[in-house]
């Protein structure tokens, strides 16, 4: 019998997939005993990797178990006695000291207040950047005049524009909001502009041809197609509003500013005292790390699985 060469290159694939072979398939009529077998054999195979994947335990596991080696190796240098204890406590002293701070109500204000701006701030600052991102990402002569523009200030630190906010808006709030957003509105321009510049060029071109105005065009073509950039810059704005909004809780202290954790950890620092410090620390961490896994990762892994580009990540 003439050898088929459709056949043997999907013999060859299945055989790379770890799938049964498929031999002795017929070219016409109806599909044989073996065949309907093999392919339920595959069917049931590819079933499999998707339960797999979906009770993938590693991925709870291996960072409660980084958590513990480092809670360990902490406590091994505690014990080893290379430090004061009220210099650098150990995790069990640490852990009173939050304690107490939850009991007296401390630790539940400073992280209401400070989650509370960091999430106001950072939708504000979705709100401007986005918009400006697909003006800049859109009008090559705009984007040349004020592209190097937004590098410099999202690579300027957060803490350079403290001094010149409490001398423009006082010890209040909107210091710490003009912080944060000045931290987090450049880099989700900038990632906004990196999906942009990744948009096969095809896709503007059909848009036109259906007849899409600029604004439609942008809307639901380019911002769709640009997703994966956008939910990077989303990511790390959210990080830079975060870590703009802890150095203006800890310079800009007073007035009419409320407790957050930033104000925690100065007083901690002004009190010497470490379990205080550490406790804050921790927590600002822990913070960080929350919405890191229950918003922008699950999004994240969403979208690129939606495109098929999770697939062989490390993710």
């Amino acid at each position: 019998m003439p050898s088929n060469p459709l056949l043997e290159k999907d013999t060859q694939a299945s055989q790379d997939r770890g799938l049964p072979p498929l031999t002795n398939v017929s070219t016409v009529g109806e599909p044989t005993g073996e065949e309907l077998r093999a392919l339920e054999s595959g069917l049931d195979q590819l079933q499999s990797d998707t339960v797999r994947r979906h009770r993938d335990w590693s991925r709870a596991l291996l960072p409660l178990a980084a958590v513990v080696v480092l809670i360990l190796a902490w406590q091994l240098y505690v014990t080893l006695g290379l430090k004061r204890r009220d210099l650098v406590p150990g995790p069990l002293d640490v852990a009173a000291s939050l304690g107490e701070l939850w009991k007296e109500g401390r630790a539940q204000e400073a992280v209401w207040t400070s989650l509370q701006r960091g999430l106001l701030g950072f939708a504000v600052s979705a709100l401007v950047a986005t918009p400006l991102g697909l003006l800049l990402g859109q009008v090559k002569p705009l984007r040349r005049a004020f592209g190097p523009l937004i590098s410099g200030l999202q690579v300027l630190p957060s803490v350079a524009w403290v001094p010149a906010a409490i001398i423009w808006f006082g010890l209040t709030d909107a210091t710490v909001y003009f912080v944060v957003l000045m931290g987090a509105i450049p880099s989700i321009i900038n990632g906004l502009i990196a999906g942009i510049d990744q948009i096969p060029p095809q896709y503007r071109s059909v848009g036109k041809v259906l007849g899409a105005s600029r604004t439609e065009l942008a809307l639901h073509i380019v911002l769709p197609a640009a997703l994966p950039g956008y939910v990077a810059g989303l990511k790390q704005g959210w990080a830079f509003s975060w870590r703009s909004l802890m150095a203006a809780e800890i310079i800009a202290v007073g007035g009419t500013l409320g407790y957050g954790l930033g104000s925690l950890l100065d007083q901690g620092r002004t009190l010497s005292d470490m379990g205080v410090v550490m406790s804050a620390i921790l927590v600002i961490l822990a913070v960080g790390i929350a919405i890191e896994l229950a918003v922008f990762g699950p999004l994240e892994r969403r979208i690129l699985a939606r495109r098929g580009l999770l697939t062989g990540g490390t993710r």
